[in-house]
């Protein structure tokens, strides 16, 4: 079976789910691509009459997605594109694909965003939809969609899956507040999480039981959500009332939680049974870290938590509020930490190509992907430390897994970026405010005054991180060129680093060799890229090491964080 969807899809054969994909298939620019599953299903297919049915969901394609706080930022509905071939033992073969002769009808899922959570009434179930013999005669012919002109691709990247799952730590008190109002428990999970929670609950025809979901609780005992914004991360299940226990867990949608509010109108002891089902790319775990402190230790869980949560089939900031954008910066500063923690080669091959799409034909590289046309974020640059992604991550892949390949394949998305800098900026200082009034996102979030976007005055200047930046990512333009044999343009951009580092110098390194800004973040680039001299190293060390002293902590932010502590060490 191949099949795709403009949406989210899931595939039955006989009454039995194809596969063991979540989300699929999975978030590209829609405008652009979509990506194809294939799937060996032999073992469903029976002598004699057969039946095949999808479900079809909202996903990225049509629901609330990123910034925007608004649907459709792809298209109005979802669609599937199946086609089953069955090859027979005397070499004859049958095809069978999504076409007219196809019916649909609506189905128990009344709602379904990722965003916003899913909403299932269980006393709309369809029967045995999936299985043969089922009288469709009530379902309506399907309506044929145009075919979009974009690329259809075979599967790049991991899967999502449902690879674990937890149970509450402790049984949840019941809280029946006012009597006016549904009782409610919260279960702890125990665990900061990505995905979802299966319920086997008891109750009346007619029941609703609404499941919200937080990460943390307020100084009452109750979820706090104001993180959340406008991500309802609401869940809600009507049960058909059968006397038996009945499972709800949704399909098209995850959270990100630790703990879960269920609420309806149930008698003590209906609900049975409540699990997260823990959703991320199905990446093999290959490095570990312990140590004697258990505090270390615990961060190093907290990380590949982290992990495990936003890397989604795309790496994103947040997992859990109405954000959850593929942002360059976060990836960048993240890529070699993931390496370590996982097999993260294919996940990231993915994603590049995911940011060769986002690229404007100037070369322009936009601070998040996979981009939608709604918003400004498609029509930005990404500026000094997000765009950058497009030539760090590559390189860092190609260091961590020996794969030459990915160097070749985003070669000139690579050095079509480094290009469009050179043109825009011929002095060599990225982000000059007299050509680059906004400058990029600065050292996003530091503690030294870089708190606003449009903020110039205090913290590390942008053209400072530009610049610093820009000499980087030509030298690693060089060393990728020098690594697939390309010698004219490795000539080229170690040229072109050596002059914008020679800008840097005169702009903001003063004859003692004290770097403008005086901040950690400014003295931490100079180091940590090369950017001085060898008598100016000395001085600028003693000034990193007194600002720290001054301090008693950090103050870097994105930008400055990565490179702080392999800067004390050398």
């Amino acid at each position: 079976l191949y099949v795709t969807a403009l949406g989210l899809y899931q595939a039955w054969i006989n009454g039995r789910r194809v596969g063991d994909q979540e989300l699929a298939p999975g978030w590209t620019d829609f405008a652009t691509r979509v990506r194809y599953q294939v799937y060996d299903v032999t073992d469903q297919l029976q002598e004699g009459e057969n039946a095949i049915g999808t479900l079809l969901g909202a996903g990225w394609y049509c629901g609330f997605l990123g910034l925007v706080k608004a649907r459709e930022s792809y298209g109005r509905r979802p669609a599937l594109l199946a086609q089953l071939e069955i090859l027979y033992a005397d070499g004859s073969e049958t095809r069978i694909a999504s076409d007219e002769e196809w019916h649909w009808h609506a189905s128990p899922i009344l709602e379904s965003d990722i965003m916003q959570g899913e909403m299932v009434d269980a006393r709309r179930n369809l029967g045995a939809w999936t299985q043969p013999g089922y009288d469709e005669g009530a379902w309506a012919g399907v309506e044929i969609a145009e075919t979009p002109a974009i690329s259809l691709d075979a599967m790049s990247g991991p899967p999502v899956r449902a690879i674990r799952e937890l149970s509450p730590v402790k049984d949840a008190p019941l809280l029946k507040g006012h009597p006016l109002f549904a009782p409610r428990w919260i279960f702890d999970l125990g665990q900061n999480m990505v995905g979802r929670v299966r319920l086997r609950v008891r109750g009346e025809e007619g029941t609703t039981v609404q499941l919200r979901h937080a990460e943390v609780l307020d100084e009452n005992g109750e979820l706090y959500t104001e993180n959340l914004r406008d991500a309802r991360a609401t869940d809600t299940f009507t049960l058909r009332g059968t006397g038996e226990a009945e499972t709800f867990e949704p399909r098209f949608t995850f959270h990100g939680f630790r703990y879960v509010e269920v609420s309806g109108r149930l008698e003590e002891g209906a609900i049975e049974e409540l699990t997260g089902v823990v959703l991320y790319s199905d990446m093999p775990e290959t490095g570990s870290f312990s140590c004697s402190d258990a505090d270390l230790n615990q961060l190093q869980s907290n990380i590949v938590w982290g992990q495990r949560g936003n890397f989604v089939d795309v790496p994103t900031d947040c997992p859990q509020r109405d954000e959850r954008l593929g942002w360059t910066g976060d990836a960048q500063v993240f890529v070699r930490t993931a390496s370590f923690n996982m097999e993260v080669a294919g996940f990231f091959s993915k994603w590049l190509l995911d940011l060769e799409d986002a690229q404007a034909e100037n070369g322009r590289i936009p601070p998040v992907a996979p981009v939608t046309g709604a918003g400004p974020l498609p029509k930005l640059d990404g500026g000094p430390a997000w765009a950058d992604a497009v030539v760090i991550c590559p390189w860092t892949i190609h260091r961590c897994f020996g794969d030459r390949r990915i160097l070749e394949e985003r070669w000139e998305s690579m050095a079509g970026y480094i290009d469009f800098l050179e043109r825009r900026f011929p002095q060599g200082i990225r982000s000059d405010p007299d050509l680059d009034p906004w400058g990029g996102f600065g050292d996003w979030v530091a503690l030294d005054g870089t708190v606003r976007r449009e903020d110039r005055l205090g913290g590390t200047p942008k053209d400072l991180i530009g610049t610093a930046f820009l000499s980087h990512s030509a030298r690693l333009l060089a060393e990728i060129a020098a690594a697939i044999d390309r010698p004219a343009e490795e000539k080229r951009y170690r040229e072109l680093a050596t002059s914008v580092r020679d800008a840097f110098r005169r702009r903001f390194v003063t004859p003692d060799g004290l770097v403008a800004g005086n901040t950690q973040t400014s003295y931490v680039l100079a180091l940590h890229f090369d950017l001085l001299e060898e008598h100016e190293r000395e001085t600028s060390a003693r000034a990193l090491a007194h600002n720290v002293e001054l301090h008693g902590h950090l103050t870097t932010g994105f930008v400055g964080t990565p490179y702080l502590l392999h800067v004390l060490t050398r």
